[in-house]
């Protein structure tokens, strides 16, 4: 199935540089263009993408607003934030809505962040998930969980499936199916990534 990808930039550069990587990794893809933040919303209105990689510093921006006024225009599009801009900055735009979060300087992942919103419905680097995990006043995780359910936890925030977290733990998955659940539970969420955003409020 092809996919369409709407890249938010106002740097021709940066724009020409994240296209041909994604060329490079996908045979059926379109990617379209803009350069400003009206004719984004525009395009989102009227053109059916599956992802918009979005900057946050563009002419007309309205910062964070941006993400609710996308989604409004298509509740199904998904939104990479494709930022210069650190983590502390970002998480307020993954509290709106936002499905991902990739730093610019890291623009060789983009290839991995597109990916995995594809296939998982978000990315969250390394580094957003221990800002996330670090920086959380508000809900304290051992509060809520057991040792072993705080593990899990952190496993399955950094992209771990059951698999892994299982070779990793060298517990069997059935157990780890169980203890997921059971995290689910207590923080009462019911995808990896409501668990990820609870903890960013």
């Amino acid at each position: 199935m092809q996919k369409k990808i709407l890249i938010a930039d106002d740097h021709y550069v940066v724009r020409m540089g994240a296209s041909l990587l994604l060329h490079s990794a996908y045979e059926n893809l379109e990617i379209d263009f803009t350069e400003n933040f009206p004719d984004t919303k525009f395009k989102i209105s009227n053109g059916n993408y599956d992802l918009v990689m979005l900057d946050i510093d563009m002419p007309g921006s309205i910062k964070t607003e941006m993400i609710s006024e996308l989604k409004s225009s298509d509740p199904n599009i998904k939104i990479l934030i494709f930022s210069a801009y650190n983590e502390k900055t970002a998480v307020q735009y993954i509290n709106k809505g936002a499905d991902g979060y990739l730093n610019k300087q890291q623009s060789e992942k983009v290839v991995d962040a597109v990916t995995s919103i594809f296939e998982k419905g978000y990315y969250y680097s390394p580094e957003m998930t221990h800002y996330i995990v670090s920086n959380n006043n508000e809900i304290n995780a051992a509060d809520k969980l057991s040792n072993r359910e705080l593990e899990i936890f952190r496993l399955l925030a950094e992209g771990n499936g059951n698999l892994e977290i299982s070779n990793s733990l060298n517990i069997k998955m059935s157990t780890v199916s169980t203890f997921k659940k059971r995290i689910f539970e207590k923080l009462k969420v019911k995808t990896v990534v409501e668990m990820i955003k609870l903890y960013e409020k």
